[in-house]
């Protein structure tokens, strides 16, 4: 029914076929440059390096958030949209391998609009409809992210395959354009922010104005507990790019080329995840319905430590749904606890707190998964999210959300006395 009502709204249905758009673009953009790289150099190493580039702005997150409170988040989102095309043109120039320094620099500069565009989306969200419909909101992108992560890059790959990189430079730009356009069509509330205090220095100011959503979610009850617990899981689940390769080698003794087999029963899994999340978070909340979430998650870890095809198959269906689960409720979360002036950057603070662990596990899992078992890896990582697991709903008995007012209805005074962040003043 709110999937229908979500549906039913113009203006949501504008919004969501915009986004839909972006992440067609986004999903054949991303495959099609490392493919490009190692046409280019013949090098795996370098191909890698594509990806790396548009991760590495990630520690620049809080600023990113920053951004998003500080400037009217429809016109940032159509500004950002609109330089995502003009970002994308240098690559209609690249010819030879001695250009590849043409894309990584796209790349870094792509993850950089990545930065603004995420929290920016989300923030626009919750100005955008009523808290009851955030959940199926949320749940419908994502299931549009994951349904495109199975068909975007093979239409991407094939693309490139028949008319080469700047055709699909071409189509990634036509999305961010189309984009844009339909934001512009967009009415919505989308008032210039306040402008803060800015006694106490110039570089305090700014310094406390960056990290103010971490500081909301360390002084948040509720937030800092599931913060902490999502940590936890981040800090195993980078094994995952590891043990894939050992599962598919050491445990099924198949080609690397299966691992694709899996990453298609992931997938899976994640649309049909992303399918029941709403219906789920409007009856047992976010909190459990994540801590559920997590536990897919670890079921999924520990079926891939069987030597044998069937049990792996499902362990990876169970990780998809779990891990697009996890997504939609603790964004919905987020997007409920967060007051609207801090929502970009709580959302940015929250993407940090995970991508640094989460980034130090990659490094970790290569390591481990050298000198022990990759079974011993996996198992691990099953004990440590169900660790995780149970910080959250501990999280959930301690401190229910609370319920924070919706931008149809009238704000409370900006400086309230119960605030627990004051670095927004």
């Amino acid at each position: 029914m709110s999937t229908r009502r979500l549906l039913a709204d113009r203006r949501a249905r504008r919004y969501l076929a915009g986004q839909t758009l972006s992440l067609i673009g986004d999903s054949s953009m991303w495959l099609a440059c490392g493919i490009w790289v190692k046409d280019l150099t013949g090098s795996d190493g370098a191909a890698g390096m594509a990806f790396l580039f548009f991760t590495l702005p990630a520690l620049l997150a809080p600023l990113a958030g920053l951004l998003a409170d500080r400037v009217p988040r429809r016109r940032l989102l159509v500004v950002a949209n609109l330089a995502g095309a003009a970002v994308l043109l240098p690559l209609l120039a690249v010819r030879g391998p001695g250009q590849v320094a043409v894309i990584y620099a796209v790349m870094f500069l792509y993850g950089c609009l990545n930065l603004v565009i995420a929290p920016a989306q989300s923030a626009l969200l919750v100005s955008l409809l009523p808290g009851e419909l955030l959940a199926s909101a949320n749940a419908f992108l994502r299931t549009v992210r994951e349904s495109l992560r199975l068909l975007a890059p093979l239409a991407g790959a094939g693309l490139y395959a028949l008319l080469g990189g700047a055709a699909v430079a071409l189509l990634d730009m036509a999305t961010f354009v189309a984009a844009a356009a339909l934001l512009l069509t967009l009415q919505v509330p989308d008032p210039t922010p306040r402008r803060p205090d800015r006694t106490g220095g110039l570089l305090r100011h700014w310094a406390a104005e960056a990290t103010a959503g971490i500081r909301h979610l360390a002084g948040h009850l509720l937030l800092r507990r599931v913060a902490l617990a999502t940590a936890v899981l981040a800090l195993v689940l980078g094994f995952s790019e590891s043990t894939a390769y050992a599962v598919v080698d050491r445990g099924l003794h198949r080609d690397p080329e299966f691992l694709g087999v899996l990453q298609a029963a992931q997938g899976l899994g994640a649309v049909l995840g992303g399918l029941a999340s709403a219906a789920a978070v409007r009856r047992f909340g976010e909190v459990r319905v994540a801590a559920a979430a997590f536990l897919a998650w670890a079921a999924g870890a520990a079926l891939a430590a069987a030597p044998l095809l069937g049990p792996v198959l499902v362990g990876r269906v169970s990780s998809g749904a779990g891990l697009t689960v996890m997504a939609i409720a603790l964004l919905t979360l987020l997007q409920r606890s967060a007051p609207e002036r801090l929502q970009g950057r709580v959302y940015a603070g929250f993407e940090l707190t995970t991508t640094v662990p989460q980034t130090a596990s990659i490094a970790l899992g290569a390591y481990l998964i050298g000198v022990i078992d990759y079974r011993a890896v996996l198992l691990t990582q099953a004990a440590v999210v169900v660790s995780a697991a149970l910080l959250l709903l501990r999280a959930d008995r301690l401190a229910p959300p609370p319920s924070v007012p919706s931008v149809h209805e009238p704000a409370p005074p900006a400086a309230e006395p119960t605030e627990t962040v004051g670095a927004d003043r």
